[in-house]
């Protein structure tokens, strides 16, 4: 089989990594990939001259090249060229991809659409309301604070790259973010609309799933639960990111609480996505809030999460090019998903002045020594090649990801800080609690 991932990350560094273990899989072509799928056994990297996959232009390219390369399977990592409707263009042609259609990409790409659905199919979820008008919005934000101290989180309703939540704690930080969203467009369309929502404490976690429905029947296969750390720095503490890393399992997520969010989130999602007929070959990413065993659905992702991507796919037991292709033909119901014991733990290596304005084009050194020692792997995802030099340089604020296995999750935790530690660039910055945090 021949692959084609589409997306530059450590997801996608991920991705061609499992999909070219299969024996099934001959070549993984990684479009635009990465420094460091460049260097993956059987993967190759696809310059796009036409720039962002999720460009019309973008989406052109990519579909004459899997014609001509004669590409079997493709898989989409990240959302915007899913909400732009690259499925249904490459299965218009007579690809196999895999990943929701465009109408089915809304649950991900309008908040407000999401929002309406988990209400008409009954998903628990944080109580909101949405608004069009700025005047509305701030009214209905101003009576919340008159009568109550909780906060309120502002979500705008578009695609916005992690940076379309605001958690306001009071009136001004509430007022300031409709602004941004509304006014100075801050967010362009993205922030026309915006949901106002409740605020929920509690424990987040994440799950990924295999999703194969089409007309109407299919099944939604959930993955080992995971948890990221979104705050950059150690305790929770400092500005939300993308990301800061992910652990896999989640120790606290008990058997009560996960079987809650089957019959709560996962079931009638899956009625849901059945009655509107929504055509959905891929995967989905459930973000939770979990108090005292019940879970709240804070949001759909309609792709791989990252970095929880980095920490589950290496307790993955089976073959990925086998449960894609169950996914795509209609049998994901008895195909076999199975995982390894144990646990990972998978931080995240970030560039100095992330989440802001970060620097780039730093040498990333590895002592290879002490690294291997570990037996951990890193995930390139803001890393680049170096003119010719084996030595990766950095290209973006979340530079790699360390994955380490263990036995349990202290033993994950442990490899993953040693093998982290052989890691080195100037500036580099990292959180040392990922699996940890109280």
């Amino acid at each position: 089989m021949k692959i084609l991932i589409i997306g530059s990350g450590g997801r996608e560094h991920a991705l061609a990594w499992k999909f070219a273990q299969s024996e099934k899989v001959e070549k993984v072509f990684v479009a635009p990939g990465n420094g460091g799928t460049a260097a993956e056994n059987k993967c190759v990297n696809v310059s796009l001259t036409a720039g962002d996959p999720a460009t019309l232009k973008g989406q052109d390219e990519l579909l004459l090249f899997a014609l001509g390369e004669k590409i079997d399977m493709t898989v989409v990592g990240p959302e915007l060229p899913l909400a732009e409707g690259i499925v249904n263009k490459f299965r218009a042609a007579g690809l196999e991809i895999a990943g929701p259609d465009k109408k089915a990409a809304m649950l991900e790409a309008s908040k407000i659409y999401s929002k309406d659905f988990m209400e008409k199919y009954g998903v628990r979820a944080a109580k909101s309301s949405s608004f069009s008008d700025a005047g509305e919005a701030l009214r209905y934000a101003r009576q919340h604070f008159c009568a109550a101290a909780a906060p309120l989180v502002i979500k705008a309703d578009g695609l916005a790259a992690g940076k379309g939540v605001v958690v306001a704690q009071n009136l001004a930080e509430a007022e300031a973010a409709l602004n941004d969203f509304m006014q100075s467009k801050t967010l362009g369309e993205a922030g026309n609309s915006v949901l106002l929502e409740e605020f929920l404490d509690g424990k987040e976690v994440s799950i990924l799933a295999a999703v194969s429905v089409r007309a109407g029947e299919g099944c939604i296969v959930p993955f080992i639960p995971a948890r990221d750390h979104k705050r950059r720095f150690d305790g929770g503490q400092g500005p939300n990111t993308g990301g800061m890393g992910a652990i896999a399992p989640v120790p606290d997520f008990s058997e009560a609480a996960y079987n809650d969010f089957i019959v709560s989130i996962l079931e009638p999602t899956l009625r849901g996505i059945q009655a509107e007929a929504l055509d959905y070959r891929g995967f989905i990413f459930f973000g939770l809030m979990v108090r005292q065993d019940q879970c709240y659905l804070l949001e759909y992702n309609v792709r791989l999460g990252d970095p929880e991507t980095e920490a589950v796919l290496p307790l993955l037991d089976c073959d990925i090019a086998g449960l894609c292709a169950a996914i795509l033909n209609g049998t994901l119901d008895s195909f076999p998903v199975k995982w390894k014991k144990g646990a990972v733990c998978a931080p995240v290596a970030v560039a100095e002045g992330y989440p802001g304005t970060y620097r780039k084009g730093d040498v990333i050194s590895i002592d290879r020594q002490a690294f291997e020692k570990t037996g951990a792997k890193i995930f390139a995802a803001g890393a680049a090649g170096n003119s010719g030099d084996s030595a990766l340089v950095t290209s973006g604020g979340r530079v790699l990801v360390v994955s380490a296995f263990g036995e349990n999750a202290d033993e994950a935790w442990d490899a993953a800080y040693h093998a982290i530690d052989a890691v080195d660039f100037a500036g580099m910055g990292y959180r040392r609690d990922i699996g940890k945090e109280v």
